[in-house]
């Protein structure tokens, strides 16, 4: 046996562990999302998909073959890299790497497309593959991971079971005009703009339930907060009533932003966000009714009558009067959906609720309580056009131990814009699908 000391191997590890590392040699698996070179030392940034770090190559510390191979890496070459954790209180993540060794696993054959200069829009999303690849990019994947990950620990704590809705349905949620229409072997389906039918028919069995899942709206909409294909979450629960509803609402939306300041406060700073409205995000939000909200867009500017729905330009008015969300409560009801409960002391309203994020950003939330009584559900359906058949299932809600009940659901996306502070909800999403695009 040599009674010399036997050197350990360098050991695999993460980006976001090496702070804990300080002093061991280890290997980074990763890519080069960035370099420079300074005569004799090449400064490559890495990424791994946990964090970036810094690795610095001393030409007089690792071998000739290993350094030019490093002056002729392309961005975005794929590579292992030895060397010693160092501290550096400089850096982001507080350490860099002093490389010994590179080892390429494949070097790109020419330039990296999205490279430091400008881009158009059009560009970066026919390139939306390589552009999640961007620091901005991945800091806003991961608010938006944060944001469901923080609603569904909420709801879970209160006792909501998750129960999945199908995506091919055989009913509108929404109405007609928005819908996908697909074959379905010998008939016709559509694909879901709303889990909510079903989501009602779980609440009836498990009582406070939640469905989470992609929706489609097939409207031609070309405004900065629609998509073609978004994810909602759709909370359901048996015997809340309007108002229990909306104190639902705000404190969901007041949990996934103490869960965002708490968990991604470095992704919020990364994106320039102005992380003091966020705090200032707390209950109660402001109410308005609906005939306040008009009479005030009317004091404001806003020709909008009374008995139409708030557009996008109406909310983006509304919500810069405001410093935390508020709730447009109560709209007519020939604006709404057939399944929302007529308000009792004015029957031309119903009992629903908008709610708006503030700084511009209009609507995250649209939910109501729902129609309880079968008569006057089937009477709604008949107004509007829709075919009773398909909706056979629906009605038996009512007639087999009906109960008062309300829900909401709540666009992932369109909350991720305004926690992010993004302008489009295109970039709150990882493949957004719009009317012009399909790719990639």
């Amino acid at each position: 046996m040599s009674g010399g000391r036997k050197r350990m191997t360098a050991q695999w590890a993460y980006i976001k562990d090496l702070p804990s590392l300080e002093g061991k040699e280890v290997i980074v698996k990763g890519w080069l999302y960035n370099m420079r070179s300074s005569g004799k030392i090449h400064f490559l940034q890495l990424r791994d998909g946990t964090g970036t770090v810094q690795g610095v190559m001393v030409k007089k510390e690792v071998s000739e073959e290993s350094f030019m191979t490093a002056k002729g890496l392309w961005l975005e070459a794929s590579l292992e890299v030895t060397g010693s954790v160092r501290k550096d209180e400089r850096a982001p993540s507080g350490v860099e790497l002093s490389v010994s060794g590179i080892s390429v696993i494949q070097n790109p054959s020419d330039e990296y497309p999205i490279g430091k200069k400008d881009h158009g829009i059009d560009f970066l999303l026919d390139n939306r593959h390589l552009w999640l690849r961007s620091s901005r990019q991945q800091a806003i994947m991961r608010i938006r991971e944060r944001v469901i990950w923080s609603a569904r620990e909420f709801l879970h704590n209160d006792g909501y079971l998750l129960v999945d809705s199908p995506i091919i349905s055989g009913a509108a949620g929404e109405g007609v005009s928005g819908l996908f229409e697909i074959d379905y072997f010998d008939s016709k389906a559509y694909l879901a703009q709303t889990g909510q039918l079903y989501a009602e028919a779980a609440a009836a069995a498990f009582g406070k339930v939640y469905c989470f899942g992609p929706t489609f709206r097939a409207e031609k909409s070309k405004t900065r907060r629609h998509l073609t294909e978004f994810w909602m979450l759709e909370p359901e629960v048996a015997f809340y009533d309007h108002k229990d509803n909306m104190d639902l609402q705000e404190k969901l939306i007041c949990a996934i932003v103490t869960g965002v300041l708490e968990h991604c406060r470095p992704e919020l700073e990364s994106l320039e966000r102005d992380i003091s409205k966020l705090e200032n995000i707390k209950a109660p939000f402001y109410h308005l009714q609906y005939g306040e909200a008009i009479e005030m867009l009317h004091k404001l500017g806003s020709d909008t009558p009374y008995g139409d729905d708030l557009g996008n330009d109406d909310e983006t008015i509304l919500t810069q009067q405001f410093d935390r969300p508020v709730f447009i409560e109560c709209y007519p009801k020939s604006v709404k959906a057939f399944y929302m409960k007529e308000h009792p002391e004015d029957q031309d309203l119903v009992l629903c609720d908008d709610l708006l994020a503030p700084e511009g950003y209009g609507e995250i939330i649209g939910g109501s309580q729902r129609e309880d009584s079968y008569d006057r559900l089937l009477s709604r359906i008949r107004e509007q056009g829709l075919p009773e058949e398909p909706y056979d299932w629906y009605l038996d809600l009512r007639r087999y131990g009906t109960f008062v009940h309300s829900g909401f659901g709540m666009g992932i996306e369109r909350v991720v814009a305004w926690i992010c502070g993004l302008q489009h909800i295109r970039e709150a999403i990882p493949w957004p699908r719009t009317i012009y695009r399909l790719k990639p």
